[in-house]
C-alpha cells in the first residue's frame, strides 16, 4: 500500500522527500497511517493532499515531514465537517463560538429573543452598540411571519454562529499588486473606513449588462453530439485564426503530417485514455480544416516548462520527424485578444438609467465601491442564514454602491435540503429568507446602491445546467432598478469597469487535472495564479473538457455563454479553495494593459460558522485600487 500512496503521488505531480531513503520511509509509513485511521484510499489521500497544498501555498512538489502535523489537521477538520454534515443535528462548540457566559445561559435554558432584520439569535446581549446603530431599521421588519416559521423549524436556540464575540476580522488587503497580511482587528476596533469617506453614499453607480446568456426559461437538456463537435471545433478554428492574424505564428500547419522542418500547429490539448492527464498520454487533437480533427502524440520533452490541462487550445512550434510524434521546441498557451475585441452596442443592456435630473449623481468613471460575497449563506446545522444577516449588516454600515451575492443561495448540498426535512419549498425559502432581506437592505440604502444576483448549478430551486439562465425575480416596480439578476457565467460594467463571474467552481477542477513542469532551479511559482490566468488565455469560463463530473455543460447553450472576449478589470470566481485576492498578468502588452484583479470571495458559510467576503474599492486604474478580504 505504501507503493500505491508513492504512486498516487508520483502521478499528481509529487515526490517524497527527506535527507535519506529511511526518512521517506518513515514520511510513507506516516501517510499509510493515515489512510488506515480514516479509512482513505491511497488516491483519497492524494487528494486531499492537493487540497492542502493550494490552500496553504507550500513551496515545492516534495512531502516533507515537517508538513505532516499540519496535514493531520487538515484530515481531522475534513472528517469533523463530514460527520457534521451526515448529521444535521450535532453540533460541535468551541471556545471560538461560544464563551462562558453564553454556555451557561444555553444550559440554564435561556431561549434567544426574536430577532428582527439585520440580527442574529442572541446577539442582543453581546452587541448593543450595533443594536443602538441600527435601532431604525427594524420597524420595515417587524411583520416578518415567514422569518418566525422558519425559526421554529430550526429550533428556538441559541447557535454556535450567533454566539460569537468577534463579529468581523480584516483578514489581509490588497495594494497594487501585493497583498499583505495585516494584524487582525475586530469591528469594534476598526475606525471609519477609508472607501466610505472617498465616495459620498448618495453616489449611484451605473449598470451596463454585457452578456447575460442563456435568457430565463430557455430549452436545455437537448443537446446533441452534434452540438458537442461543433462547439470543440469552433474553440479550435477560432483561437487558431487568433494565433494566424497576431502575425508572430504564421498559418498554422498539419501536425500529423511527417516533416523534418520546423512547423507551427494549433490544437487542443486531450488525453489517450479515462485517466488523469500526464507527459507520456497527452495528444493534440487539431481542427478539421487543418488536420481532418485527427490527433497525434506530444513529446514535452524539449520544454523547459509547460502547464497543460485537457480541452486547453494551444499553439505548438515543433517537426514531426516519424508522423507519430510531434516533438515541441516552445509551447504558446496565451491566446492573442483583439484589441478591438468588445460586444456591439446593441448586446449591451443598460440597467436602470436615471432620469435627467438625477444624472449629476452619477459617480465618476472607473470609481466603484463593492461588496462581493459566495453562498452559502446559511451555516449547516440550520437554515436561519445568519451569516446573510451579518454581511447586510455591514453592508449597511459601510453602504457600497455595489453588492453582488454569487450563489448557491438555496445550497442543494446543504444537509437540511439533502434530507428533504424542511416545511417549505425551496422557492418559498429563497423568497423569504434571501430576496425579502435583499430587499430590505434594497429599501434601506435607497437609490444608492444596487445588488446583482447570479446563481449557482447547487441552487437547489433553480434549472440545473451550465451556462445557467438568471433568476425570474418578479420583483415590485420601485425597486426593480435596485435589485438585478445575471445568467451563470456573465458579463457586466459598472461606471466603467468590467466584471466577469463565473460561479462554477472551476479554479477547483482545474487544479486537479493541470500537470505543469517549472524551469529547472526556477522558484516555486503561483499555481493559484496560474491557473486562473488560464480562464483568460484561454478567452472561456470553462476551458476544460471533458467537464468534471456533476457539471452540466449544455454544449447547444455553450457557445456564445462561455465566451471571454475580452479581458476583463475584475475577474470573480467563487471557490473552495482558500479565498484570495490577486493582480495577475496575461504577459503580453503594455502594463497596464495586461493586468487585472483575480478574486474568490471564499464562502459566506462555512460548516457551523462564518466564511469570508471581500470589499473592494476600484479607483480608476489598479495601483489605487484596495481590497479586503473580511472574515465573519
Amino acid at each position: 500500500m505504501e507503493e500505491e500512496i508513492r504512486a498516487e503521488l508520483e502521478s499528481s505531480g509529487f515526490s517524497v522527500g527527506g535527507a535519506s531513503p529511511a526518512d521517506a520511509a518513515q514520511i510513507l509509513s506516516t501517510l499509510l497511517t493515515y489512510c488506515i485511521n480514516y479509512k482513505m484510499s491511497p488516491a483519497d489521500l492524494v487528494s486531499n493532499w492537493e487540497v492542502y497544498y493550494l490552500n496553504r501555498q507550500l513551496d515545492g512538489l516534495k512531502i516533507e515531514s515537517s508538513y505532516l502535523d499540519g496535514f493531520l489537521s487538515h484530515l481531522q477538520n475534513e472528517v469533523k465537517d463530514r460527520i457534521i454534515e451526515e448529521e444535521a443535528n450535532l453540533h460541535v462548540y468551541s471556545s471560538n463560538d461560544v464563551d462562558i457566559s453564553n454556555y451557561c445561559r444555553l444550559l440554564a435554558g435561556t431561549h434567544a429573543d426574536e430577532e428582527g432584520f439585520l440580527d442574529t439569535p442572541g446577539t442582543k446581549q453581546e452587541k448593543p452598540n450595533v443594536e443602538a446603530s441600527n435601532s431604525e431599521l427594524t420597524p420595515l421588519t417587524a411583520d416578518r411571519p415567514s422569518s418566525s416559521r422558519m425559526a421554529k423549524t430550526n429550533g428556538d436556540r441559541i447557535t454556535p454562529f450567533a454566539t460569537r464575540v468577534n463579529k468581523f476580522t480584516q483578514q489581509c488587503i490588497l495594494r497594487a499588486d501585493n497583498v499583505a497580511s495585516e494584524p487582525q482587528r475586530n469591528e469594534g476596533e476598526t475606525t471609519e473606513d477609508e472607501v466610505i469617506r472617498r465616495i459620498q453614499p448618495n453616489q449611484r453607480c451605473s449598470l451596463q449588462v454585457q452578456r447575460s446568456q442563456p435568457e430565463p426559461g430557455c430549452r436545455f437538456m437537448y443537446d446533441r453530439m452534434e452540438d458537442r463537435f461543433n462547439y470543440l471545433e469552433d474553440r479550435i478554428r477560432k483561437l487558431a485564426s487568433l494565433f494566424s492574424a497576431s502575425g508572430f505564428y504564421g498559418e498554422p500547419a498539419d501536425a500529423t503530417l511527417a516533416s523534418e522542418e520546423k512547423m507551427f500547429a494549433v490544437g487542443m490539448v486531450v488525453c489517450d485514455g479515462e485517466g488523469r492527464l500526464n507527459e507520456k498520454s497527452i495528444l493534440l487533437q487539431g481542427s478539421v480544416e487543418h488536420s481532418r480533427g485527427q490527433r497525434v502524440r506530444l513529446d514535452l520533452k524539449n520544454l523547459d516548462h509547460f502547464s497543460l490541462f485537457p480541452g486547453q487550445v494551444v499553439g505548438i512550434d515543433g517537426h514531426n520527424p516519424s508522423g507519430h510524434c510531434f516533438i515541441a521546441s516552445k509551447l504558446i498557451d496565451s491566446i492573442p485578444i483583439s484589441a478591438d475585441a468588445q460586444l456591439p452596442s446593441a448586446k449591451k443592456q443598460a440597467v436602470g438609467n436615471e432620469s435627467p435630473q438625477n444624472s449629476n449623481t452619477v459617480t465618476p468613471s472607473k470609481v466603484l465601491s463593492t461588496v462581493i460575497a459566495a453562498g452559502p449563506y446559511t451555516t449547516t446545522d440550520n437554515l436561519l442564514f445568519e451569516p446573510l444577516q451579518e454581511l447586510l449588516s455591514y453592508a449597511c454600515r459601510k453602504q457600497p454602491q455595489l453588492l453582488i451575492l454569487m450563489g448557491p443561495f438555496i445550497d442543494s448540498d446543504h444537509p437540511d435540503i439533502k434530507k428533504g426535512t424542511v416545511d417549505q419549498s425551496f422557492n418559498d425559502i429563497f423568497h423569504f429568507e434571501i430576496l425579502r432581506k435583499v430587499q430590505d437592505f434594497a429599501q434601506i440604502l435607497g437609490n444608492t446602491v444596487r445588488v446583482i444576483l447570479i446563481p449557482s448549478v447547487r441552487d437547489a430551486h433553480h434549472d440545473f445546467v451550465f451556462p445557467q439562465p438568471a433568476f425570474d425575480l418578479n420583483l415590485p416596480e420601485d425597486i426593480t432598478h435596485q435589485i438585478t439578476s445575471l445568467s451563470n457565467p456573465c458579463l457586466f460594467s459598472s461606471n466603467e469597469i468590467h466584471f466577469s463571474c463565473c460561479t462554477v467552481d472551476i479554479l477547483k477542477q482545474l487544479s486537479s487535472e493541470e500537470i505543469s513542469r517549472k524551469p529547472p532551479g526556477g522558484k516555486p511559482g503561483d499555481r493559484i495564479g496560474r491557473l486562473a490566468t488560464h480562464i483568460v488565455k484561454q478567452q472561456s469560463y470553462y476551458p476544460l473538457y471533458p467537464p468534471a463530473a456533476g457539471i452540466p455543460l449544455d454544449f447547444s447553450l455553450a457557445k456564445e455563454a462561455l465566451e471571454i472576449s475580452s479581458k476583463p478589470d475584475v475577474l470573480l470566481l467563487p471557490s473552495d479553495l482558500a479565498p484570495f485576492v490577486k493582480v495577475l498578468s496575461l504577459g503580453e502588452g503594455s502594463e497596464d494593459e495586461k493586468r487585472f484583479i483575480c478574486m474568490n470571495p471564499g464562502r459566506l458559510a462555512k460548516g457551523i460558522g462564518g466564511g469570508t467576503f471581500v470589499e473592494l474599492y476600484y479607483n480608476e486604474h489598479i495601483d489605487k485600487t484596495n481590497a479586503s478580504i473580511v472574515r465573519i
